[in-house]
């Protein structure tokens, strides 16, 4: 004879095994260790510091004449 199973437990196991198969999944795909994210921000603020740096002031045309 074979062992004894809870149903509900059996599909709730089920279910939190496939909801955690996903939740890796996306984590490979989307996830970004902390230290990744950091050194994206820097860059990005980098980059924008630089660009700014590089804009020309608006003279208003109307002033000159």
């Amino acid at each position: 004879m074979g062992e004894v199973v809870n149903l509900r437990m059996a599909r709730k196991h089920k279910a939190r095994a496939e909801k955690e198969k996903v939740a890796d999944q996306n984590r490979t795909l989307h996830g970004l260790t902390k230290a990744e994210r950091t050194l994206a921000r820097a860059k990005r603020e980098h980059e924008i510091a630089r660009i700014e740096a590089h804009r020309r002031e608006r003279t208003d045309q109307s002033d000159e004449s």
